[in-house]
C-alpha cells in the first residue's frame, strides 16, 4: 500500500513538474504601465505603475505616505478607475477630512476601514478594483494566525495574500510599510524580498521637501529620486530640484561649494557646506557629516592632510548638505575638498563656479559619468565656470557646450590654486 502511495506522488511529481524551455525560444512579454499625473512617482516606478506588481512604501510617522498614496488614489480614480484604499490606522472621517485638505479629486474611489485581512481580501474581490492600496501591513492581522498584528508571522501572511490578490488579478497594489528607529523597514527581510518595488519616503520635519528614493524595483533603476514639496494643500512635485535645493544658497558663504551630482537618470546641483572650528577635544576632535558618507568624508581629509600638508588635528569638521539631501557619489568628492579648505582659508568660493569629480587617495581627480549631463545641469542653473576632471574633459566637444568656462584637472592641488 505504501509503495503504491509513493508511486502516485512520484507520478504526479513528475506530470506537475514544468520542462525547461531553451532561453531563446523565451518570448519576452513588456510590463503594461500605467501613467499618474503625478511625474515624481512615475519617475522612481521606472516610468509608470506596473500592472499587477506589488509596491512597498516605507518612512517615518507623519512624512506623508498617506497623503501621496491619498492624492495617488485620486489621481487615478479621476480617470474612472476604481481605487480601494483600506485604512487600519484612521477612521474614514479622518480620511475624508484630509481628502478635503487636499483637494481631492471625486471619482470611483472606495474607502475600507478594516484590519481583518481575510474580510480586506473579500470585499477586493468583491468590488473588482484597478488599484488596491492597504495602510499599513503592520495594522492588518490574518484570523489564521493567533499572533499579534505586526509580528513577523502577521506581516509576513499579510504581503503573501495581497501579493496572491495583485498577481492573479492583475491588480497594481501598494502598501504602507513602518520602519524601525534604525530607519529600516519594520518586519521580517522577506517582506522586501517578496514585493516588486521597495520605496523610502525620506524628509526632515524641519524642511518642507520629502524625497522619495527607490530601494528595490524589479521594472527600473534603483538609484531614481523624486522631489516633493509638503504643502497645506498636499505634497506637490518639484520639478526644478537643483533649484529648489539651491533657492537659499548664500553666494558669498565661506566653506560652501556647489556639486553637481547624478540621482538615477537625473542631473542634480546640491551645496555642500563645511565649517572647521578650533577643538575643545585635544587629541581627539569632533568629525561630524551630514548627508555624506562619514568614512569617506574622512578619507578625503586625510588626503588633504597627505598631499597638501594641511593640519586638521586640532580642528573641528562639520560637514552637511544643504537641505537635508544625501549623496552618496563619489563625484561629489571634490566638493567636499573645496568646501573644507573655503573654511580653512576662509575665502568663499566664487559663486559662478560648479565642481565634480572622485578624488583618488593620491589626491588625483578620477572621471566620473555623464559629465555633459552634469555640465548642461549647472550652465541652466546660471553657472559659468565648471572644474571637472581632465579626463572628462578631453572626451567632451567644446563646441557642445557654449557661455561656460570648463576647466580640467588632475589633481586636488591643481584645482585648489585655480579656485583660490
Amino acid at each position: 500500500m505504501i509503495e503504491e502511495i509513493s508511486e502516485t506522488v512520484e507520478t504526479d511529481v513528475r506530470l506537475s513538474t514544468a520542462a525547461p524551455v531553451l532561453y531563446e525560444n523565451i518570448e519576452e512579454s513588456e510590463k503594461k504601465r500605467i501613467q499618474t499625473d503625478i511625474n515624481e512617482l512615475n519617475r522612481v516606478l521606472g516610468g509608470g505603475v506596473v500592472l499587477g506588481s506589488l509596491v512597498l512604501i516605507g518612512g517615518e510617522p507623519g512624512i506623508g505616505k498617506s497623503t501621496l498614496l491619498l492624492q495617488l488614489s485620486g489621481e487615478f480614480a479621476a480617470k474612472d478607475r476604481k481605487v480601494l484604499y483600506v485604512s487600519g490606522e484612521e477612521s474614514l472621517e479622518q480620511i475624508k477630512i484630509r481628502g478635503e485638505r487636499i483637494g481631492l479629486k471625486k471619482g470611483d474611489l472606495f474607502l475600507l476601514a478594516e484590519t481583518n485581512l481575510e474580510r480586506i481580501i473579500l470585499q477586493a474581490e468583491k468590488l473588482k478594483p484597478e488599484i488596491f492600496i492597504l495602510d499599513s501591513v503592520q495594522t492588518v492581522f490574518s484570523s489564521t494566525l493567533t499572533s499579534s498584528p505586526g509580528t513577523i508571522s502577521q506581516v509576513r501572511e499579510v504581503a503573501h495574500k495581497v501579493f496572491h490578490f495583485a498577481k492573479t488579478k492583475k491588480v497594481p497594489s501598494f502598501l504602507v510599510g513602518h520602519i524601525t528607529k534604525e530607519g529600516s523597514l519594520a518586519g521580517p527581510k522577506a517582506l522586501e524580498h517578496m514585493v516588486d518595488v521597495v520605496l523610502y519616503f525620506e524628509g526632515d520635519r524641519d524642511h518642507n521637501h520629502r524625497v522619495l528614493r527607490a530601494f528595490k524595483n524589479r521594472f527600473g533603476s534603483v538609484s531614481e529620486l523624486g522631489v516633493f514639496e509638503m504643502r497645506g494643500t498636499g505634497l506637490h512635485a518639484v520639478e526644478n530640484p537643483s533649484a529648489f535645493f539651491l533657492k537659499e544658497r548664500s553666494r558669498e558663504a565661506v566653506g560652501s561649494a556647489v556639486v553637481c551630482t547624478i540621482k538615477g537618470s537625473r542631473p542634480l546641483l546640491a551645496e555642500i557646506q563645511a565649517l572647521v572650528s578650533s577643538t575643545l577635544f585635544v587629541g581627539s576632535p569632533r568629525r561630524m557629516t551630514i548627508g555624506l558618507d562619514h568614512y569617506r568624508a574622512s578619507m578625503l581629509l586625510a588626503i588633504l592632510e597627505k598631499n597638501l600638508g594641511y593640519g586638521f588635528s586640532g580642528e573641528d569638521i562639520y560637514l552637511n548638505v544643504a537641505g537635508g539631501l544625501s549623496l552618496d557619489e563619489t563625484a561629489s568628492d571634490l566638493g567636499v575638498v573645496v568646501a573644507v579648505i573655503s573654511c580653512m582659508k576662509n575665502k568663499p568660493v566664487p559663486p559662478e563656479i560648479c565642481v565634480f569629480g572622485e578624488v583618488g587617495l593620491s589626491g588625483e581627480i578620477r572621471s566620473v559619468s555623464q559629465p555633459m549631463a552634469r555640465i548642461k545641469e549647472a550652465q541652466s542653473q546660471g553657472f559659468t565656470k565648471i572644474f571637472l576632471p581632465e579626463n572628462n574633459l578631453s572626451r567632451i566637444e567644446k563646441r557642445e557646450v557654449k557661455g561656460v568656462t570648463l576647466g580640467g584637472v588632475h589633481n586636488v592641488k591643481d584645482t585648489l590654486m585655480n579656485i583660490f
